[in-house]
């Protein structure tokens, strides 16, 4: 049977900060952000399973996408623990928002590896993670490919 792939687009809100950048993107603001993620295999072909025909539910997609990237970062900040926002942070945090911190530099390019981590490790084995899109902006955007990272 053919390799097929599969891609669904998500959309969430978040904002953050680059620590130590040289430009307007040091101050706190947000993004529109558009995630495409392209999933590749085989699709099911026993006629008994209620999924035959599909390389993998959309719904299914959904719900790791949804649980590992959207409802984790959407409407929140995303920082650097490192960052001089950290009182900011703590601030945010004790009031009740929404801050997530990680350990890399915020840019699209380091969030999308992450993704790719975490999205790829709850993908079924017989189905492999192709490849991400991460649109920052209209214009701009980050792209992850599994066959440079073999």
């Amino acid at each position: 049977m053919a390799k097929i792939r599969i891609t669904k687009q998500f959309t969430f809100e978040t904002a953050h900060a680059l620590y130590g950048y040289d430009g307007k993107c040091k101050n706190v603001h947000g993004h529109s952000y558009k995630l495409d993620v392209t999933v590749i295999g085989e699709p099911i072909t026993d006629m008994q399973n209620v999924k035959c025909g599909m390389v993998i539910d959309f719904g299914d997609l959904k719900k790791i996408v949804k649980s590992e990237v959207v409802d984790r970062l959407d409407h929140a900040i995303l920082l650097n623990k490192e960052t001089p926002h950290i009182k900011l942070a703590d601030h945010l945090i004790a009031s009740g928002h929404d801050v997530v911190l990680v350990d890399y530099q915020p840019t699209s390019e380091n969030m999308i590896a992450d993704f790719a981590l975490r999205i790829s490790s709850k993908l079924d084995t017989n189905i492999e993670l192709h490849s991400l899109k991460l649109r920052e902006t209209g214009t701009a955007f980050a792209e992850w490919f599994a066959s440079d990272n073999a």
